[in-house]
């Protein structure tokens, strides 16, 4: 297995863990933390907690953006490398029939108008 589609592989693993973080935030703004019990009461671990999510969602987008950038420079050392199966195929050669030159006939002078 190529690198190209380990760093694919990857991606798809990051793109997996970046929805389910997303999926667990609330976009007003509750989130986990008012799965809880949320409110201004709780003191200590709720508030780190939408902290830790909105942190791993950046963290999760930059590691996706890094590892395309990757996947992108990969791609193109493969594709230098090898070459296309069409090229390393013999396909006969066709040959155009070559087409008479046809001339056109004079037409007679003397001929009355």
């Amino acid at each position: 297995m190529g690198t190209f589609w380990i760093l694919v592989s990857l991606i798809i693993f990051v793109c997996i863990l970046l929805i389910l973080v997303v999926m667990v935030q609330n976009p007003k703004g509750g989130g986990l933390s008012s799965t809880f019990g949320g409110g201004q009461q709780q003191i200590g671990g709720v508030k780190s907690t939408t902290d830790f999510l909105d942190k791993s969602t950046w963290t999760l987008a930059g590691i996706i953006l890094i590892l395309i950038l990757i996947s992108n420079v990969t791609l193109m050392n493969d594709s230098e490398n090898s070459d296309s199966i069409l090229i390393d195929e013999s396909i006969p050669e066709q040959t155009i029939p070559e087409i008479p030159e046809q001339t056109i006939p004079e037409i007679p002078s003397d001929i009355d108008q």
